[in-house]
């Protein structure tokens, strides 16, 4: 036993004292399989850890916000200017905001391909729905509150869309959104919405979710690579360690995006400073002003737009009680797969192009042309995909059987020399990955993950303060996107084999 405690290294230690003091291998949160150590399975905990960031700063804004009309905007502007660290925390709670509604939609779209929704999930989809709600209300709340001339203005047009309910709706929706229809008490119910019901109704709903994951445990989305050995891992010290390291590295470049670029407060509202803006929603609704904006649902035909709206989120909320099949795969629901995708081409189509028409009615024709356009280039881009992925199929189960019928010598005389040249080959590649990881771990992987973050870093806040002007800067805008995804990809990869490499050192 002397011998045996002697041996360990520091790090196995560090855990030992950890789990002592702390329990770690001792909860109940259940083992992780290797094919998740990926992020496209790590976004509803990054959303999590963005929502107690939003907490943090949001309770840190509250110590010096006022929550008045002749007061909010000015007490905002105080902490920007005159608070320790204020511009900072404004920034900050901004962009984590923004945050939180990409990565709900990222996770939206993950469980749609990925089918999700199936098998024993169909309650975990609908609190999922639940949840998204939950915080695009987070970010109509919060919009309002520094009485800006645009937040003002936005938040007025988010309301405006009651009007298009029946009268009995739209009075008691009104009635809860700004209370007696006074600037003061719009601001005060905003204020209380965002601050106390939603925060208790995430909070709830989030651990709903996180009780029937626990119970469910992890599933196999099939549309995002294939699993490794399906080898699990307790959550304390490997799962842990990269959950640690891929939440830092996320917040790092929210840290440096505001930053680099921190806020600027537009004009305060007034009634004379509001004539002069024309009067939009916020990025995240700009899609639906978009559809309001075309000629024929101009009046009281917008209803239809907002009926239409309604019937497809009831569609998406009940999408587990119709969609019994057992295909998961992408591959295999071709259906489902380009019904997504016209959805999310027309959705980015409608959010850039009301934002490069502001306040601009958009004719019949046009409508037709651009949306109409962008459904068919998306089904015949997906159509040509499948189509080929047929014939590749078809190309390699041929040669398969045609394998399948050699005579069983040439297999006896060829299958075990490549069957142990593949066994070498692995077993040696295994000590070398190890040998590395011992020898040099530390040095090599913190210098090159720095460079990787910092230019994630830059490009990220380069592409959000080019926002503003993003046809002046179109070229540069698609180069800082296009680096911050090669970078952010780049340092998922070497997170993942960072945290397998050194398991399997240490052990050695």
């Amino acid at each position: 036993m002397a011998e045996q405690t002697e041996k360990k290294s520091a790090y196995d230690k560090l855990v030992d004292w950890f789990d002592v003091k702390f329990g770690f291998t001792k909860s109940p949160l259940k083992p992780i399989p290797d094919f998740m150590m990926n992020p496209i399975y790590w976004l509803g905990l990054l959303l999590a850890v963005t929502f107690g960031l939003q907490a943090l700063t949001g309770i840190f804004m509250l110590l010096y916000y006022v929550p008045t009309p002749s007061q909010a905007y000015s007490s905002t502007a105080s902490i920007i200017s005159s608070v320790p660290l204020g511009s900072l925390v404004e920034t900050f709670h901004l962009y984590t905001a923004y945050a939180m509604i990409i990565l709900t939609f990222l996770h939206l779209t993950r469980n749609f391909f990925g089918s999700a929704h199936k098998g024993n999930r169909d309650l975990m989809w609908l609190v999922g729905i639940i949840l998204g709600v939950v915080v695009i209300s987070f970010g109509v709340t919060g919009y309002l509150l520094p009485w800006t001339v645009i937040s003002k203005s936005a938040s007025d047009v988010a309301i405006g869309f009651l009007n298009f309910f029946p009268v009995g709706i739209a009075n008691l929706g009104k009635f809860v959104a700004v209370g007696s229809g006074s600037d003061a008490s719009e601001l005060t119910t905003f204020l209380h919405i965002h601050t106390v019901f939603l925060p208790l109704a995430l909070i709830g709903l989030l651990g709903l979710k996180i009780y029937m994951y626990e119970v469910h445990g992890p599933i196999y989305v099939s549309a995002y690579g294939k699993p490794g050995k399906g080898k699990y891992n307790n959550w304390f010290p490997k799962i842990f360690l990269y959950f640690v390291m891929i939440a830092s590295a996320y917040v790092a470049m929210l840290l440096a995006a505001s930053s680099l670029f921190p806020l600027v407060l537009p004009p305060a509202y007034s009634a004379a400073t509001a004539g002069a803006y024309v009067v939009q929603p916020d990025w995240y609704l700009l899609w639906v002003y978009q559809l309001l904006k075309i000629q024929i649902f101009e009046g009281p035909a917008a209803a239809y737009v907002i009926g239409a709206l309604i019937a497809f989120g009831v569609l998406l909320f009940l999408m587990p009680f119709y969609d019994r099949s057992k295909r998961r795969n992408i591959s295999q629901r071709p259906v489902y797969t380009t019904i997504g995708a016209v959805l999310i081409i027309e959705l980015i189509t409608l959010t850039i192009w009301g934002y490069l028409t502001p306040g601009r009615i958009i004719s019949d024709y046009q409508a037709l042309l651009v949306l109409g356009g962008a459904a068919v280039a998306t089904i015949v881009a997906l159509w040509a995909v499948y189509r080929l992925r047929r014939k590749t199929n078809i190309a390699t189960v041929l040669p398969a059987q045609s394998t399948a019928n050699l005579p069983s010598t040439s297999l006896l005389m060829t299958t075990p020399s490549i069957a142990n040249h593949s066994q070498n080959g692995a077993a040696q590649s295994k000590k070398q990955i190890v040998k590395r990881a011992g020898q040099n771990l530390f040095n090599s992987f913190t210098a090159v993950f720095a460079v990787f973050l910092a230019v994630a870093s830059v490009s990220l806040a380069s592409a959000v303060n080019m926002l503003p002007n993003v046809l002046l800067n179109a070229p540069f805008f698609v180069l800082a996107l296009f680096a911050f995804v090669v970078s952010a990809f780049f340092m998922c990869r070497m997170l993942r084999k960072f945290v397998l490499a050194f398991d399997g050192a240490v052990s050695k």
